[in-house]
């Protein structure tokens, strides 16, 4: 068994010498497909975290001063519940100083610099609003009133976020998935003819190797294994890529301190999640391309 596993990495590495040039390319068009890939799970997931906030059709923010009084809230809630024709008052939610911070933490998880400035103290509380209203200039008319109250310290409208982050996201979410996914077609048709080319130059050991009772399978593994290899190759420097394009972009953000693009930083934990889906990725493409070749060509 150990000569057998033996013999696979060392003809997978022979095969790896001789074409130089194609797995090369086979490996930098995976690296690159698969970047895109990535690219695309982060930019979703930061979308996702900067409407976070706006969860269960919340449409109207009212924050509230830290230091606001007790009667200053209660006088905010009185004032948005006495406006049932537009507001749903039902669904009218108040998030306390806590429960804000603790919605901070899922919303900057990726920003630990901006996270450290607010505290459970100076963070300001929120009345989330769902209206009923359809008219966006009533609901804006609305806030524009409540944002003259004494304690209130903003007023944020989900349109201003949406009518944005709805197009840009689109946007990016699809050029970007086209790409990946017509690149990592070309990265697989790479691994095939680069497979192909390598049984195509080994015809005659592959003959000998039949002649003297080599099975298939026995002659397909090390060609799979460089396939498989070179579409985890490629994976890595991907990942390699994804880190460094993330870093860059977490470090940039902390530099303009803006809590709105802070939202659009992706934490660590998923960063790590994704690295491993594109290793996943890597490895299927390039078992793919390598198990077709080494299939369709083996009587060569």
């Amino acid at each position: 068994m150990l000569a057998r596993v033996s013999y696979a990495f060392r003809e997978t590495w022979a095969s790896f010498q001789r074409n130089v040039t194609l797995t090369a390319a086979a490996i930098v068009t995976s690296a690159v497909s698969l970047l895109l890939v990535g690219s695309t799970f982060l930019i979703q997931s930061a979308f996702d975290n900067l409407l976070t906030r706006w969860k269960g059709d919340v449409e109207l923010i009212v924050y509230v001063r830290s230091d606001a009084t007790t009667e200053q809230i209660q006088l905010i809630e009185q004032a948005l519940r006495s406006q049932p024709s537009i507001i749903d008052v039902d669904r009218l939610r108040y998030l306390d100083q806590a429960q804000s911070y603790a919605e901070a933490e899922k919303l900057f998880a990726g920003d630990p610099g901006t996270l450290r400035l607010l505290t459970p103290e100076n963070i300001p509380s929120q009345f989330k609003v769902v209206p009923i209203a359809e008219d966006s200039a009533l609901v804006r008319e609305l806030g524009e009133q409540f944002r003259q109250l004494a304690g209130v310290k903003e007023v944020a409208y989900a349109q201003d976020v949406f009518d944005v982050v709805s197009r840009v996201s689109q946007f990016i979410r699809v050029a970007t998935t086209a790409m990946s996914v017509i690149l990592l077609l070309v990265a697989i048709g790479l691994i095939w003819n680069t497979i192909r080319t390598a049984m195509f130059a080994r015809r005659r050991e592959i003959e000998v190797m039949k002649l003297v009772g080599a099975t298939n399978w026995f002659i397909r593994i090390p060609f799979m294994l460089e396939g498989l290899l070179q579409g985890m190759i490629g994976g890595i420097l991907s990942c390699l890529g994804l880190w460094g394009l993330n870093s860059a972009w977490s470090g940039a953000v902390e530099d303009f301190n803006d809590t709105e693009l802070a939202a659009l930083v992706v934490s660590d934990g998923y960063v790590q999640f994704t690295m491993i889906v594109l290793l996943g990725i890597g490895a299927l493409a390039g078992a793919i391309g390598s198990g077709i070749a080494a299939s369709r060509f083996l009587d060569v």
